[in-house]
């Protein structure tokens, strides 16, 4: 009988040959596939023993009963990372059951860090079984079948000698000792002598043909190894093996990248930092929150029993996201419309439909089909569109879950806790918000999320891209999480606990006393008007931030009426969106960015060529520019908002006078075919260095500039916000973006042009003071912080402001400024 391995991880099985090394590629360890990752826990391929785990937790090799070993290599060099992204689940000499988990890992960290992710899983004695079927070039869900084997003749090793044994020691110079591909190159030499060659470090000995028997020697760096050799060429072998082992064999390149976020100098020891994706304080007991497989079976029981199976399961998960839409929102409902785009995608539909065809289980159909999706979008190399890749998970998980019979939505955490996982899904966190979390706590996860942008809709506080020193923290230990400084304290001391309760009392009395005065116009102490506004994303944000006092929206982000369909909006339908939020907030001003797709916001109706760096390609007003029927039909859309004049025009993403020059000529001729009076005011984005320098040249063409600290302070830095390998380090309070944003404030002025900001920096409360004193008169955050604002706003003066930024703009870092601004508010307080 065959002995089935199934498939350790979730991903795409590839022929060995596809491994950029030799080691693999040349089956040096033997025989097998290799799997390109798309989930982040290995799980046991048989019943059986755990024979090696490496001290770096990279790899892993079992043992099953019939005798079968097969290694698992996590990508390649990944020795090099010491262990860092990698959390070991088992240890050697367990006994594990098929699905168990072995290890789990930092799928994106590691991928940055290391040559490849691709993952051989090797049958390392192949001379002891044959592979009689493997599946390949296709997806594969973890636990379903990647290999067959069955046992093949035995051979018989026959020595002529007279048993003697002759011995040598040799220091290795291998800097990670013997793992995966020295042990195929021990192996691989020792195969082209007669002799019988064994390796002994202290009481373990191991076979040098057997990659799992020099695994388990648990060598390092600098061990005395003895090398015995017996037989007829006894002698050449032993030569031939200890002139090896006293190489580095190749291994001494430079280690690769570290993978741990990037750390602020004034961390204190127990801090963990991390990247704010929702600013905050919080204090409770850490949660964990695992997310575990689902399997599913690769063989259908018939093509119309499983269309109906998956029409079924997909129109359950419609449901359920129609009703909660409905029910929440606001972004939640934004998000859930993203989730029921993808749900009803036609390519999606398509291909599930044709793998069912080809005989697979819906499940293992539908799957494949999104796999399809998150390849082509890690294929793009944008951050940005790697964590939508998270919707697409989302959907999946929640169409097999209905799939398989698995309850939806059962997870919980205590009231108060803060929530600690490697990532969480959108719907994962609308359902853990019930429950009323004190905060969010991920190791993974960038701040341009859907997660992220739920977190601040909600007024979570949130850190994201914490990395892999998350991993310590357990179910129950105290967490302080504090989403300004950046940073969480993990078991704190009794007087740090202390002071951080008496920081958080202060805010919620602060933000109790706000929301009595939000519905009142915002000055500073010395009456200098500052207009608090919101940033929208539908009509029930609007609602929203009009209970909140919200004296207008600096930002509506028009993106959610087009993406995630087929076709562009008409007019009558941006009409009627636009005109519902005017009218949620009358007689008060409405900005209206045009569509800012491209980049990390593809549509898929509007062609774009596939582009080196997206991000610096066809995105923002460019995209308009290229496509003059999708922007002149959203301007006239804006225009006929009533009254007229109420609803003003943005312009996303500029970098040039052109481009302002460009639009004001569409929108003065669309207002004259329209036959209105009312002249509209159009808008700059500031969010390229190029936008900040000209900013006066900018200002001598519109009416007003806004800045987007989001994607400024990415674009100064020259760091990517979604790369978890240095996303730590994008702080928009850093000085380089402070002074981009005093240059904009100084040179619009000086041509009479009034300046706001409308990205995340905006909703940062040590922020606030610092933006009044460089030159921002308007303000524009999310919905629920729009009281909070006003509060801070209105307990400053204006040269105290000033001053505080003056100072600020001196700092050498964002940690220095955070810490500026915390003297600040104390002493404002």
């Amino acid at each position: 009988m065959a002995l089935i391995i199934t498939s350790p991880l979730r991903g795409w099985a590839a022929p060995l040959d596809q491994v950029p090394d030799p080691v693999f590629a040349q089956r040096m360890m033997g025989d097998g596939v290799a799997i390109h990752p798309l989930g982040d826990t290995v799980c046991a391929p048989f019943d059986g023993e755990v024979v090696t785990l490496h001290e770096s937790a990279h790899a892993v090799s079992l043992r099953s009963a019939e005798g079968a070993e097969v290694l698992i290599h996590i990508g390649l060099d990944t020795v090099a990372l010491k262990g860092r992204g990698f959390t070991p689940l088992v240890k050697a000499g367990d006994i594990v059951a098929r699905g168990d988990p072995l290890i789990r890992f930092d799928l994106d960290s590691v991928a940055l860090a290391a040559t490849s992710l691709v993952t051989p899983v090797i049958v390392t004695n192949a001379e002891a079984f044959t592979i009689t079927r493997r599946t390949l070039d296709r997806a594969i869900g973890a636990c379903e079948e990647l290999m067959a084997l069955v046992p093949a003749k035995a051979e018989t090793r026959r020595w002529s000698d007279d048993g003697t044994v002759i011995a040598e020691k040799v220091v290795l110079s291998l800097p990670h000792g013997i793992h995966a591909r020295p042990a195929a190159r021990i192996g691989e030499c020792a195969r082209g002598f007669a002799a019988e060659v064994h390796l002994v470090n202290g009481d373990k000995k191991g076979d040098a043909r057997s990659t799992v028997a020099l695994l388990a020697l648990g060598t390092r760096f600098g061990d005395e190894v003895t090398v015995e050799a017996r037989g007829d060429d006894a002698e050449a072998a032993l030569a031939a093996i200890v002139a090896l082992l006293a190489s580095d064999m190749g291994e001494a390149a430079p280690a690769p990248a570290p993978i741990t976020p990037a750390v602020a100098p004034a961390l204190e020891p127990g801090q963990i930092a991390g990247v704010i994706a929702s600013p905050g304080l919080a204090m409770g007991p850490a949660a964990r929150l695992r997310q575990t497989e689902i399997a599913v079976e690769r063989e259908g029981r018939g093509a119309e029993t499983e269309r109906t199976a998956l029409a079924g399961a997909r129109a359950a998960v419609r449901e359920r996201i129609a009703a909660r839409a409905k029910a929440e929102g606001g972004q939640i409902a934004t998000v859930m419309r993203a989730h029921l785009a993808l749900l009803n995608d036609p390519t999606l539909a398509t291909a599930a439909d044709d793998r069912i065809g080809s005989g697979t289980s819906a499940g293992f159909a539908w799957r494949g089909a999104v796999h399809d999706q998150i390849d082509a979008l890690r294929a793009t190399g944008s951050a940005h569109l790697i964590e939508r890749i998270d919707d697409l998970i989302d959907i999946e998980r929640q169409v097999l879950a209905a799939l398989t019979g698995m309850p939806a939505g059962t997870e919980t955490i205590p009231p108060g806790a803060i929530l600690v996982a490697d990532d969480l899904l959108p719907s994962q966190l609308v359902t853990l918000a019930a429950h009323k979390p004190a905060g969010i706590a991920l190791a993974r996860g960038g701040p341009t999320s859907h997660v992220a942008i739920l977190c601040a809709g909600m007024g979570l506080p949130a850190l994201v891209a914490m990395g892999d020193a998350l991993d310590g923290v357990e179910d129950g230990e105290m967490l302080l999480l504090d989403a300004e400084a950046g940073h969480a304290t993990r078991t704190p001391a009794p007087d740090a606990a202390e002071t951080f309760a008496a920081r958080l009392a202060a805010r919620a009395a602060r933000r109790e006393a706000a929301r009595a005065t939000a519905a009142d116009a915002c000055h500073t102490v010395d009456g200098v008007r500052i207009e608090l506004f919101a940033n929208l994303g539908s009509v029930e944000d609007a609602q929203a931030a009009a209970a909140q006092g919200a004296e207008g929206s600096g930002l509506v982000r028009t993106e959610f009426l087009f993406l995630g369909r087929d076709d562009a909006p008409s007019e009558e339908e941006q009409l009627a969106i636009y005109q519902g939020i005017a009218d949620a907030l009358p007689g008060r001003p409405v900005i209206v960015r045009l569509l800012d797709v491209g980049g990390d916001k593809p549509a898929a109706y509007i062609p774009i060529d596939p582009e080196e760096n997206p991000a610096l390609g066809q995105r923002g007003i460019r995209v308009g520019l290229a496509h003059p029927a999708l922007i002149e039909t959203q301007i006239c859309a804006i225009l006929r908002v009533q009254p007229a004049g109420q609803c003003k025009i943005m312009l996303p993403m500029v970098a040039s006078v052109a481009e302002v020059r460009a639009v004001r000529e569409i929108v003065e001729r669309l207002r004259g075919e329209l036959g209105i009076d009312t002249p509209a005011e159009l808008g700059v984005m500031v969010e390229t260095p190029a936008a900040a320098i000209t900013a006066d040249l900018l200002a001598a063409e519109a009416d007003f500039l806004s800045i987007g600290t989001n994607d400024l302070t990415q674009y100064v830095l020259a760091m990517d916000r979604g790369n978890p390998a240095v996303a730590a380090g994008v702080d928009a309070m850093h000085p380089a973006v402070l002074r981009m944003i005093a240059e904009t404030c100084r040179r619009a002025v000086a041509k009479g042009r009034w300046v706001g900001v409308c990205g995340g920096l905006a909703s940062d409360p040590a922020a606030l003071p610092i933006l009044v004193g460089l030159g921002a008169t308007e303000l524009s955050t999310v919905p629920g912080f729009v009281p909070e604002a006003k509060a801070i706003v209105r307990g400053v003066t204006l040269a105290d402001a000033r001053a505080h930024a003056e100072r600020a703009l001196q700092c050498t870092s964002a940690a220095e400024v955070r810490a500026l601004a915390r003297a600040f508010e104390e002493s404002n307080a």
